[in-house]
């Protein structure tokens, strides 16, 4: 099923709406999963496996968690859409993506904006610690996972009011294409137009509910 969505209400009780099928302006710049991605793993934590496959990513997780980073190219910083497709095999159960902890999920997709200053002062090497922790970031996560329904939006209980979460699909097998209206989003829950988008990083998360996932990503491009 292809799917495109936009927030339409504030964060804390916001959902997300089918849009017209409209053709957007701009051209498709392609994200590969391959050369430039870095891993993120964390203290004490079996890292989840990420297999870079150009245009898809194929995403094992036992028991597991961890990160993939990559710095958008400076063609894409003033991207206003995304798509991509997406497919689970094997889920994680359902959880509260409002709980830090206690919150795993099969796939989720970050977009990392920063106001044009600091994202012109942003240096390559910046770790993605760094950068998630910076008081200039904000960031929007795409979320398959989690018990929400669809088009929830709540804080991201790690980022401290600079991240918010959206649940696309709840946790569950299936497969599914989407298109995100990155700067409606971004104006929805942060109450300002977006800026540039500096960062994409995904994770999958199954260490707290000690499960297994098998998932996939593919067919990401930002516009």
């Amino acid at each position: 099923m292809r799917r495109r969505f936009f927030l339409a209400a504030a964060p804390a009780a916001a959902t997300l709406l089918q849009m017209p099928r409209a053709a957007r302006a701009g051209t498709a710049v392609p994200i590969r999963f391959g050369e430039g991605w870095r891993k993120l793993d964390f203290p004490r934590l079996t890292p989840t496996r990420y297999g870079f496959g150009g245009s898809s990513l194929e995403i094992e997780g036992d028991a597991s968690s961890s990160l993939i980073y990559l710095a958008v190219p400076e063609a894409a910083r003033t991207a206003r859409s995304a798509r991509w497709s997406w497919s689970v095999s094997q889920s994680v159960p359902p959880t509260d993506l409002a709980r830090k902890g206690g919150d795993d999920r099969n796939i989720s997709l970050y977009f990392v904006f920063m106001d044009a200053d600091a994202a012109a002062r942003l240096s390559p090497s910046t770790s993605p610690q760094r950068l998630l922790a910076s008081r200039s970031a904000r960031v929007l996560i795409y979320v398959w996972g989690g018990d929400r329904a669809p088009g929830s939006v709540l804080p991201s209980p790690y980022l401290r009011g600079r991240g918010f979460t959206v649940a696309l699909r709840p946790a569950g097998t299936g497969q599914d294409r989407v298109e995100v209206d990155l700067a409606g989003d971004y104006a929805a829950v942060f109450g300002a137009p977006a800026e540039r988008l500096v960062g994409l990083a995904v994770s999958a998360d199954s260490d707290d509910t000690d499960s297994m996932l098998r998932a996939r990503l593919s067919d990401l491009s930002l516009g």
